[in-house]
């Protein structure tokens, strides 16, 4: 038996086609065609599907289904409140999916179809309860419980991000809101949070150095040692793994797994975040290992694939 799994992000959409023991046996891409509201995208999804099948002489029989990822809030029925980046109102995902095909969908948010690629075979490989966090240019997150992606009433399960982690934040989120998690532990907020480092002290830094910081600098700096870095990067640990002390209370999680670019800095990173989760964690969920995900931009495709199995 055979299943499709759908990554579909603002440029391209990455297709991969598994075995339903989870064995990937062929991966693509195809462009996101957003033009004219998106309307262009499942319809390209199905026909790169039904290419691939005939394409390997799969009998439709065989094939259990097709998972899709999407960047935007999903519901447990499969059905997109909105997509910003695809130029999607209101979209029955799966079901149109379904009808375009002739083969059973599912839908959910791409991070949190993430999650669950990595809980199935990434770095939480056979965990039934796992935190995923995917920290970028915004942060993002899923949660998978007993095996299974807490999508909520709204579809905005798992919205690590926009949890409040600081009251007396006075600039705003991208969300509207301020004190959001995203504003220190992104890309960007880490870029923000060495600027206002550098403009309160007079400190030596390898940072004042440059003419445009990104978070790259910050975290190299950090992991050679830079004083300044080290404070920068002290604050996102400790305002991450606070909030992933919360989490970890209301999910009492096997693994917690970091993605995304910031997830590069590798090691260092992980202590940093481990140090301040062990102060804030409950006694039960202390040692609860923090990884590195490990399916890199492949999580999505999995995920997707194990939502029909």
């Amino acid at each position: 038996m055979y299943c499709f799994g759908i990554d579909v992000g603002g440029t391209t959409v990455k297709c991969g086609l598994f075995q339903t023991d989870g064995t990937l046996v062929d991966k693509w891409e195809i462009p996101t065609r957003t033009e004219e509201e998106g309307v262009h995208i499942l319809p390209d999804v199905a026909a790169a599907i039904q290419a691939k099948i005939t394409e390997k002489n799969i009998d439709k029989s065989d094939v259990a289904g097709v998972g899709i990822g999407i960047p935007g809030p999903i519901n447990s029925n499969g059905e997109a409140a909105c997509a910003v980046n695809l130029h999607w109102g209101f979209k029955p995902v799966a079901k149109e999916l379904s009808e375009l095909i002739g083969l059973p969908a599912k839908a959910g948010n791409d991070a949190n179809v993430a999650a669950l690629g990595e809980a199935w075979k990434g770095a939480a490989a056979g965990s039934q309860n796992v935190i995923m966090v995917t920290l970028g240019t915004g942060v993002g997150g899923g949660i998978i419980v007993d095996g299974k992606i807490v999508a909520g009433h709204h579809g905005a399960g798992g919205e690590i991000g926009h949890a409040n982690v600081c009251h007396e934040e006075t600039e705003s989120c991208n969300c509207g809101n301020k004190g959001c998690l995203e504003q220190y532990s992104s890309a960007t907020g880490i870029v923000r949070l060495a600027k206002e480092a550098l403009a309160a002290s007079e400190d030596a830094s390898t940072l004042r150095a440059l003419e445009n910081i990104e978070a790259k600098d910050v975290l190299d700096a950090f992991k050679a040692g830079d004083a300044l870095a080290c404070r920068v990067m002290d604050e996102v640990g400790e305002k991450l793994g606070g909030a992933l002390g919360i989490f970890a209370a209301v999910v009492d999680p096997e693994a917690i797994v970091i993605g995304g670019g910031v997830s590069k800095a590798g090691q260092p990173l992980i202590d940093c975040i481990t140090k301040h989760y062990k102060e804030y964690a409950f006694s039960l969920c202390k040692e609860v290992p923090i990884v590195i995900a490990s399916l890199g931009n492949d999580a999505g495709i999995y995920g997707a694939a194990k939502m029909v199995l």
